[in-house]
């Protein structure tokens, strides 16, 4: 794909790779020290999961992941139940960690960030683009509930069906529901937008 960047783990990092240079840009909200301090503590946290929320599990790609911990709920494993979904969250937050939920996982992480404050970074330091004043010529595609600050702040925020399993506690809906989950749901959008630029 011609991917221009990657806002990752609920805003701890961008990535953009700079082809002409043969070199990935990384940039991370915390430092270093800090990450690796980070880290430490959301071994605790893992421990501590795994031991009292029985059938959680690690997400298949936690080896790869730079500054979150994701508690796999129902993509590898069979699914836990919502009572024990809750338990992860408050085990988290028991922490000082903050905690989503996603479609498959539970993610919590340590630091005052989230989507959209990296993706202005994002647009401010690598397009030299204002976000705020250019907000209305992005679309935005999100799944669940660490999406919502982009849901409420893109005037145009799709979601694909899977945020129907947590409408009930979000307070920012998309604008627009696709009727597939996951990947379908984003080729329905994907469709549609090549629909109206064909018109």
């Amino acid at each position: 794909w011609p991917v221009e960047g990657v806002v990752g783990e609920n805003g701890a990092f961008y990535f953009q790779y700079q082809h002409s240079f043969r070199k990935m840009i990384r940039h991370f909200f915390n430092d270093e020290d800090q990450r690796l301090h980070d880290r430490e503590r959301l071994k605790i946290i893992e421990d501590q999961v795994l031991l009292k929320v029985p059938g959680a599990a690690l997400s298949a790609d936690q080896a790869y992941r730079e500054t979150d911990l994701a508690i796999d709920f129902c993509e590898d494993i069979p699914p836990l139940s919502v009572e024990a979904v809750e338990n992860i969250v408050e085990i988290f937050e028991s922490h000082g960690a903050k905690a989503k939920v996603s479609s498959i996982h539970v993610n919590g992480w340590f630091g005052d960030y989230d989507k959209l404050s990296m993706t202005r970074l994002f647009t401010r330091e690598r397009w030299g683009l204002d976000l705020d004043e250019h907000r209305e010529e992005f679309l935005f595609c999100g799944d669940s509930l660490n999406d919502e600050p982009m849901f409420a702040w893109f005037p145009y925020a799709c979601g694909v069906a899977n945020v129907h399993d947590f409408k009930d506690a979000m307070t920012s809906l998309p604008k627009f529901v696709t009727s597939g989950r996951g990947g379908e749901g984003f080729c329905q959008l994907a469709d549609r937008l090549l629909e109206l630029r064909a018109d």
